[in-house]
């Protein structure tokens, strides 16, 4: 299976998610991050990411910010937007209807249709960095126990 995580800069939220996952991943899965934005292309994750994922033993020093592309749709089975925002700008991007039926909110895994948003915590302190990564990694596992 191969999974993308998106948020909008792909620098905060999708690097913590593409880190969680990576690190409980099953051999035969495969995932990646990217941002609905091109704000950071090409830039590490932010330091706060960095700092929460390393508090949790995740390195996630490797990854760098890319877009969103069209390309995705083909490339991944499962697409997780961390809001509604990004979701409905990568949803407008989507060639087909199957392509549209890969987007899911990642917070839908454990709140299942209740379309609850994984915050931005880019403006606030680490605090909300490490509220982010105990949301993912709650959904993270959910979504992995239901599909091993």
């Amino acid at each position: 299976m191969k999974i993308l995580m998106v948020c909008l800069g792909n620098i905060c939220r999708s690097p913590l998610a593409h880190g969680i996952l990576e690190a409980k991943l099953p051999e035969h899965w495969s995932v990646d991050s990217a941002g609905t934005s091109g704000w950071h292309q090409g830039e590490r994750p932010d330091t706060r990411s960095v700092l929460e994922a390393r508090r949790n033993g995740i390195s996630i020093d490797h990854q760098r910010s890319r877009q969103f592309q069209v390309q995705d749709f083909e490339n991944f089975d499962v697409i997780f937007a961390m809001d509604s925002s990004n979701y409905s700008n990568i949803v407008r991007l989507a060639p087909d209807e199957q392509s549209a039926s890969k987007v899911r909110l990642i917070m839908n895994e454990i709140y299942p249709g209740e379309n609850r948003q994984v915050p931005d915590p880019y403006t606030g302190g680490q605090s909300g960095f490490s509220e982010v990564f105990e949301m993912l990694e709650q959904a993270i596992n959910a979504f992995i126990e239901r599909n091993v």
